[in-house]
């Protein structure tokens, strides 16, 4: 089954807020980031072209039994994106962020954005949103943190500043 058809049905109408991956590389990466959406309450967004077939085993291993339970949308790139998606705001993440991600307020609905593994996200995304670049902290041994690792770190900051529970 191609992507194409892959049925990806919407099961939350007032998400906590958006993930968007912009052309993730790793379907294992997506999978786990799946998993942390739908412990969440959160929306995925997944921007072609992908580096993997959404119907890999790898990307399904990883989100476990949980995919069935992701609110997932692909959109066919950045502008198809802006089209569909209306948060309440958008916050970028990526090591050219001079703000912290914990330094900012974040409200219910919010769009949490990042690149792809290897490249991040590009200038003509970042520049226009400099103000609204944040970053994860690191020492300087590492040069970034995994994918999945930033939007857990990040979606759960988002979490703690609206006092959600999930059980």
């Amino acid at each position: 089954m191609s992507d194409a058809e892959s049925p990806l049905p919407a099961v939350n109408s007032d998400p906590l807020l958006h993930v968007v991956l912009y052309q993730p590389e790793i379907a294992p990466n997506t999978g786990a980031v799946g998993r942390t959406c739908v412990a969440l309450g959160a929306k995925l967004w997944l921007v072609r072209p992908l580096g993997f077939r959404i119907d890999e085993k790898n990307l399904r291993r990883a989100g476990l039994d949980y995919w069935q339970h992701l609110d997932c949308q692909l959109v066919d790139n950045w502008d198809h994106l802006l089209q569909e998606l209306h948060p309440s705001g958008w916050w970028y993440f990526s090591k050219l962020g001079t703000r912290t991600f914990t330094t900012v307020q974040y409200e219910r609905g919010n769009a949490l954005v990042f690149g792809c593994e290897t490249n991040g996200l590009p200038s003509n995304i970042t520049q226009p949103n400099h103000d609204r670049l944040l970053r994860i902290p690191t020492t300087e041994k590492v040069r970034s943190l995994n994918l999945s690792c930033s939007v857990a770190v990040a979606g759960y900051e988002v979490q703690r500043q609206l006092a959600l529970e999930h059980k």
